[in-house]
């Protein structure tokens, strides 16, 4: 049950850690700013692309950024001693 307990705090820690956590992506002028909980924090638009051109540059970044979250969330679960989901 203790080790239960353990575990719960430091995924309590790592989340808390990743809401700090900033990933930008630009795609043809169009940025997005992530925050490791994935949530979209900022969306710049470039006003010189189409309305089809801003979609896919938002739909773009938005798949990239989440990709680069993916990749800082596993190194913050890696230096917290929680390499794999077995904790």
């Amino acid at each position: 049950m203790f080790e239960k307990l353990k575990q719960i705090k430091k995924l309590q820690e790592i989340q808390g850690a990743l809401k700090n956590e900033k990933v930008e992506n630009e795609k043809n002028g169009v940025k997005i700013l992530m925050n490791g909980k994935l949530e979209v924090e900022d969306v710049q638009l470039n006003p010189d692309l189409s309305l089809a051109e801003q979609e896919k540059a938002v739909r773009d970044c938005i798949n990239d950024a989440m990709k680069k979250v993916q990749m800082v969330v596993a190194r913050k679960m890696q230096s917290m001693g929680m390499g794999g989901f077995g904790m």
